[in-house]
């Protein structure tokens, strides 16, 4: 597939965000994935504010971005809650300004990362973290394509709060921290089960919830509490 029919299909992906089984987790994990895609980069994660304006980390392209996130909002320190804070993009910053995020980040392999607001028209509702093993600065039209990806998806996550209501959206959203949290757990139990990566898990649990119409919440209790069989999932 061309490079530019396949950014014009993520587009119209990321943009529909109207369907009846909207799956925010989901979405947001796939925008970190085609980021990684579509990008000259090597991985990434989505941060969202909750309800209080607090940035919680939500999708992340794999499980050791995941855990250098949760270290960055721990701390309170890198490019992602600065480019939050500020609404402009953090990109080719010496890292050295975050000296605890720096150490983590070299520590998972990785040279420079950066951060793109998820903003519009001035309301920041979260940012897109991008990773790079290369200490390589990141191009301009990778900046622009990632700044573009961030955009579309604001944009289709705030019609979807203004059509179905601020309420309800502030009530997906927690919704989504708690299905994260299932999501994680189921994770691990069936990478145990099953002999997978995390990553792999995921990837099983998800295609399970995609094929049959159901949220990855509803997929993951079911891991759980047992009522779905390991041997009903993807995991080849």
């Amino acid at each position: 597939m061309r490079r530019e029919h396949r950014i014009t299909q993520v587009f119209i992906e990321l943009a529909d965000t109207l369907v009846d089984e909207f799956d925010l987790v989901d979405f947001l994990r796939t925008l970190a994935e085609v980021s990684v895609e579509l990008l000259d980069v090597d991985a990434a994660g989505l941060m969202l504010a909750d309800s209080d304006g607090v940035l919680q980390v939500m999708a992340s392209s794999d499980e050791q971005v995941e855990l250098l996130e949760l270290f960055e909002l721990q701390q309170n320190e890198g490019p992602c809650p600065e480019c939050f804070s500020t609404g402009a993009p953090v990109v080719n910053a010496d890292l050295g300004r975050w000296p605890e995020f720096a150490a983590a980040a070299a520590a998972g392999g990785y040279a420079t990362a950066h951060a793109l607001p998820l903003r519009h028209r001035g309301q920041v509702i979260g940012a897109l973290n991008l990773f790079r093993t290369s200490t390589e600065p990141l191009a301009d039209e990778d900046v622009a394509l990632g700044q573009a990806l961030s955009d579309i998806a604001t944009i289709g996550l705030l019609h979807e709060r203004q059509v179905r209501g601020q309420q309800e959206l502030a009530e997906q959203l927690q919704q989504a921290l708690g299905s994260r949290i299932l999501i994680e757990q189921a994770k691990g139990m069936l990478a145990e089960r099953a002999g997978l990566s995390p990553d792999d898990a995921f990837t099983a649990m998800r295609s399970y919830a995609r094929g049959t119409g159901q949220r990855l919440g509803v997929v993951a209790q079911g891991v759980l509490d047992g009522s779905l069989k390991t041997s009903a999932l993807p995991t080849r």
